[in-house]
């Protein structure tokens, strides 16, 4: 199940671990992406709470957490070439994995057909 935020982070949630990143949307706004920091393994965070720091050619952006939750994994690949968020955002380009804390939360955010609305 896939779910996303106003701000155009998604989460896959599989169990009760969720794959965090930017969606499509997002990176086309952003532009080529530069720079990537990642939250630590262990940090614990809370809904909307800035986890990762990107840098565009066009920006600097914080992506949030959808949830709470914790850290439970980064992608060290899009520290090392963020380029991989830009051809894939919502496959290879992930930034965390979290240990969701409240799957409610989750199942609050948009469905596919919602955030489709939402960008038109």
């Amino acid at each position: 199940m896939t779910r996303y935020t106003d701000d155009h982070e998604y989460i896959k949630l599989d169990g009760d671990i969720g794959t965090v990143g930017i969606t499509s949307f997002a990176q086309d706004k952003l532009g080529d992406l530069v720079f990537v920091e990642q939250p630590k393994v262990g940090r614990m965070l809370k809904a909307k709470d800035d986890a990762s720091i990107i840098e565009s050619v066009k920006a600097a952006a914080e992506v949030k957490s959808p949830v709470d939750g914790e850290v439970i994994e980064v992608n060290q690949a899009v520290v090392d070439d963020p380029s991989l968020v830009n051809t894939d955002p919502e496959g290879a380009g992930w930034f965390f994995k979290i240990k969701v804390s409240d799957a409610s939360q989750v199942a609050a955010l948009h469905d596919e057909a919602a955030y489709q609305k939402i960008i038109g």
